[in-house]
Parts: C-alpha cells; sequence; structure tokens
C-alpha cells in the first residue's frame, strides 16, 4: 500500500452535480425543478422536454456522475488517501439536501465540493453554492448540526482537465478523412450565458467584457490548440463559439451559436471542423442534443464534414487531478506552502469566492465564499 495521504481537515468530498431524469416520467418534474419560481406552465416544460424524450426521457449525466464516483473512489484508494466520495444533485436525486443529511448521520464535519464546472459564473458556480447554502439551512431547521462545507478551485487549466481534451481532439481530426484533415477548423464550444452574466463573472477587478468566463475559456481553447499544433505539427485555425442557449430572445446572450458559426465556416471555405466542448465535463445532454443532435445536423445540410471530440468525463487523470486539488486545498487550510497545478496565462485561481464574484440577481445566501453565513 502506498503512503496515506493526509486530507486532514477535511472528513469527506462531494460530487455536486445538476442532476437529470431517468425515465420518461422523470422529465416534467425534473424541469420544474429546474425552473422553480419562474412560473413556466407544465405544457411548455412539456415542449422542452422533448430533448429527454428523444432519449427515451433519460439524461446521461447520472450514469456519467456514477462512472466519476467509480474512477474517484479508485484513484483515492489506490493512492492512500482515505476520504469518502458522496454524490448529490441540484435539481434531481440523489438531492444535495439529503446527501448532507447523510453526511451528518456519518458524522462529517468538514466537507470539500467538487462541482462538475469548471468555469466562474453565477450559474458553474454561486448558484452551486447558493444550493449549499439552502441546503445547509434546511438541516439547521431539522435541529441538525450542518457539515462545513468549501468548494474546491476552478480546475479548467489543471492539467489533468486539459489533457483528455487534447487527446479528444487530437482523435476527432485522425479521424476525419485525411484530404480535410489538415485543414480542418476547431470549434471550441461552451455553454452560452446572459452578456450581462458573463460580463460580472469571477472577482470584480475581472468584470467587463465576458468577465472571467469568457477568458477562462479563451485561455483554454488556446492552451489546447497550442497542444494539438506541438503534438501534429498542423496549426488549426480555431473559435470559441457557444450553444445551448435558452433565454428570451431579447436579451443578449454571448455569441456566436455553433450552428451559425458552422454556416460562417462552410461559406468561408472551411473543409471541415472539431467541436471541441471544452465548458463540459462530460457528455451529457446539452453535448448529446446540441452538438450530437442539432450541430450535426447542420453540418450534415451544408455538406461539412464534422467530428465531437470527447468531454473529459471519468478519465483517470481527471480523478488523479481531483485528489491533487484535494490535497492542495487540504495543504492550505493547514497553513502550508503549496505550489498549486495551473497552466495557461491565468495560473490557478482563488479558494475562496471574494464577495461580489459571480453575483445573482437578486440577493441570495451562498455557503463556501468570503460572504457565507456559515463558518
Amino acid at each position: 500500500m502506498p503512503d496515506a495521504l493526509d486530507a486532514t481537515p477535511y472528513d469527506a468530498l462531494l460530487l455536486l452535480s445538476f442532476g437529470g431524469p431517468e425515465g420518461p416520467d422523470d422529465v416534467v418534474p425534473f424541469l420544474e425543478n429546474v425552473t422553480r419560481g419562474r412560473g413556466i406552465p407544465k405544457e411548455r416544460l412539456k415542449e422542452v422536454g422533448q430533448h429527454y424524450f428523444l432519449f427515451g426521457g433519460v439524461s446521461p449525466i447520472n450514469d456519467q456522475n456514477r462512472a466519476l464516483l467509480d474512477a474517484l473512489r479508485k484513484d483515492f484508494a489506490e493512492h492512500g488517501l482515505d476520504l469518502p466520495v458522496y454524490w448529490g444533485n441540484r435539481n434531481w436525486a440523489p438531492y444535495l439536501t439529503d446527501t448532507l443529511r447523510e453526511m451528518v448521520a456519518d458524522g462529517r464535519r468538514r466537507v470539500l465540493v467538487l462541482a462538475t464546472s469548471a468555469y466562474a459564473s453565477y450559474s458553474g458556480c454561486r448558484q452551486y453554492r447558493e444550493n449549499l447554502a439552502d441546503s445547509l439551512a434546511a438541516l439547521q431547521a431539522e435541529g441538525l448540526r450542518p457539515p462545513a462545507v468549501d468548494k474546491l478551485r476552478h480546475y479548467f487549466n489543471h492539467p489533468g482537465f486539459l489533457e483528455p481534451m487534447i487527446d479528444g481532439v487530437i482523435e476527432s481530426l485522425a479521424d476525419l478523412p485525411e484530404d480535410v484533415r489538415d485543414g480542418a477548423h476547431l470549434a471550441f464550444t461552451t455553454h452560452s450565458i446572459p452578456l450581462a452574466s458573463a460580463d460580472t463573472s469571477g472577482p470584480v477587478e475581472e468584470h467587463g467584457d465576458g468577465g472571467a468566463y469568457v477568458k477562462q475559456h479563451l485561455d483554454v481553447a488556446q492552451l489546447v490548440a497550442d497542444a494539438v499544433r506541438e503534438r501534429t505539427g498542423v496549426d488549426h485555425p480555431w473559435q470559441l463559439v457557444y450553444q445551448s442557449r435558452s433565454g428570451a430572445p431579447h436579451i443578449p446572450w454571448l455569441e456566436p451559436d455553433i450552428c451559425d458559426h458552422l454556416e460562417e465556416r462552410h461559406a468561408a471555405g472551411a473543409p471541415a471542423v472539431v467541436m471541441a466542448p471544452i465548458g463540459f465535463v462530460s457528455d451529457h445532454m446539452e453535448v448529446m442534443y446540441d452538438l450530437d443532435t442539432e450541430a450535426r445536423a447542420k453540418a450534415e445540410e451544408l455538406g461539412l464534414p464534422v467530428r465531437r471530440s470527447a468531454t473529459v468525463g471519468a478519465d483517470p487523470r481527471f480523478a488523479a487531478a481531483v485528489r491533487d486539488l484535494v490535497l492542495e486545498r487540504a495543504a492550505v487550510e493547514r497553513a502550508e506552502q503549496v505550489t498549486p497545478c495551473a497552466r495557461g496565462l491565468l495560473g490557478a485561481g482563488h479558494h475562496l469566492c471574494p464577495v461580489g464574484c459571480c453575483p445573482a440577481r437578486a440577493p441570495h445566501p451562498a455557503a463556501a465564499g468570503a460572504d457565507s453565513p456559515y463558518a
């Protein structure tokens, strides 16, 4: 057995994810959870749920999280890290509050949280922290003593997150016909968000002109494109593009959309495109529908060869990166010297979200940050 690794003061890791339906009867209740408080009629939710019904009403995200749980537990055990791993979702079973209640029953007092979102934004970070605060408040209301929670830093530029994406792009290029391979364009895709949300993403000093959300994605895209050039000898043109817009038409969101981008590349004479979903941890519904279904249909309509590279998912290198991030944060909490592992121009991000980071439209308590009501 390897020497034991020290995660003190933490006694558990919580994998916190979005959740998804696991059958046709789950789709509308799941969407009601996602849109709670917005007053969206059930008939409209049934229309929105057609994406899920195309796949039997099952989102792949829960099975992908189960695979990631297995990978994390395997990696921790093989490297002597004695840290139990739990799983809770924001919008479907296993629900976050239920998982935290289970952790309290198991005697967990100091918990690290891994969110399945690698970048800074309200929906990708602070909203998770707000959900944590709501669940901790629910436990307090039940007379339970909630655990202290800390969130792992953003990991978009950790080598264990980058390397699987680099390999995925190279494999997708190799899968293209040889006569279009070297001229292929790289379309790095992520979830579109409202411009107002993008501009206020990250710490206050990074607000404006897309904020930390756009800066972080551009840094990753450049890192991946540079690595592809170094390993293949071909310098592929690239662009950051967006997908999965869901807001009202009059509200400006990040653009261009991936389907519009495919039309533009085709009109400009691009021989092929590789779509690389760098904004997503796993191949969940938005990847399967917006890229594998809609964008691929658009490419076929245009006669444009496309490939879609794999997301990181449960890659062992990502599991190892999580272990590294756990040990890094634990050492920081023990006031030890730490050299964070990060590539690119932006370096390692903050461990504690500062006040004003990725603000909500309306004030709401958020855990695991400088403004947390929970010590």
